[in-house]
């Protein structure tokens, strides 16, 4: 028997077809149950369906929800997935946000690729803002210390030449002048020339260590920094080392950082390759991260970098 609806609720329902109710006529003086849509709801393989029908004077209205409950696999031959369920919106994955002091997880691999687990990065030394301007200080300071300053020119006293007067100082209508060594004559003095000194200037500590962290960071938000198990090669040929980085995609210079010295094999296969340099994790700077496109670090650089990061600067 039907279960017979009140107006009201039938009003607050809204269209029947909105609804998505079906319409079916009556057989007999009865509507049908859901026993007569067995058939139909096995054919779809919904496994679940819940059926509701009334009468108002007239032929009866069946609805019923249906649910699906049919499993999807790359191998399943079930048929189309409803079209109901499927979602035209396309999906977008968020990008991170660089900035955050996030600590990033990554796979720790090697040189043959083979999977070492995964290694967490501290955030608050490979997740930094970037500031263009502290790169721009750091790069400064280091080019400038590194500067040789070994510039020399000779002032009066030190050039090779007489110190005789060249000429009486009246009677001759020429200019005076009291020695040959002087700037305005060939193989004389150089007036206020360079001399040999020290270009370096001071730079705060806190300074050179946000630099070096905001130059880790820009390589981690790039995916250009790999870390390593270790920096063993099985062999000091350099074809390894070249097949590696044929390997990299848009690498055209690679910067290998170990945690203390260099394996002499490493330094053996990379020592006739101009574009793959190898540095301890002491030796790791701003100039030379930026000097090369990808960065790739054993696990003992990592932990002595953010132990060098972490320690307190002593004043």
């Amino acid at each position: 028997m039907a279960l017979s609806i009140s107006r009201r609720i039938v009003r607050s329902f809204g269209s029947l077809s909105a609804l998505g109710f079906r319409e079916y006529p009556t057989v007999a003086g009865r509507s049908f149950q859901a026993s007569d849509l067995s058939d139909q709801i096995a054919g779809d393989n919904l496994l679940h369906a819940e059926c509701f029908s009334f009468s108002k004077g007239g032929p009866s209205f069946l609805g019923f929800r249906r649910f699906s409950t049919t499993i999807l696999t790359p191998d399943s031959n079930g048929g189309a997935f409803p079209s109901d369920l499927l979602s035209s919106k396309t999906v977008l994955t968020p990008e991170r946000i660089i900035g955050l002091y996030e600590d990033l997880v990554v796979p720790v691999t090697n040189f043959h690729n083979e999977d070492h687990g995964l290694m967490v990065l501290a955030g608050d030394v490979f997740d930094v803002p970037i500031r263009k301007d502290i790169i721009h200080r750091v790069v400064r300071w280091q080019l400038a210390k590194r500067q040789q300053g070994t510039h020399s020119t000779k002032t009066i006293s030190e050039v090779s030449g007489t110190g005789r007067k060249p000429w009486q100082q009246k009677g001759l209508g020429r200019a005076r002048h009291g020695s040959l060594r002087g700037p305005q004559f060939r193989g004389g003095a150089t007036m206020h020339g360079p001399k040999p000194r020290s270009h370096a200037f001071k730079l705060n500590k806190k300074v050179r260590r946000l630099g070096l962290k905001i130059a880790l960071s820009a390589r981690a938000a790039e995916g250009k920094l790999l870390v390593f198990e270790d920096l063993e090669v099985s062999t000091h040929k350099t074809k390894n080392i070249v097949n590696y980085v044929n390997q990299m995609e848009n690498t055209k210079k690679l910067l290998l950082v170990d945690g203390g010295p260099i394996n002499e094999k490493l330094k053996l296969a990379t020592q006739n390759l101009h574009y793959v340099n190898v540095l301890p994790s002491i030796g790791l700077n701003v100039y030379s991260i930026l000097q090369h496109d990808a960065l790739v670090m054993s696990r003992d650089a990592v932990n002595r970098i953010v132990e060098r990061m972490h320690t307190p600067i002593n004043r």
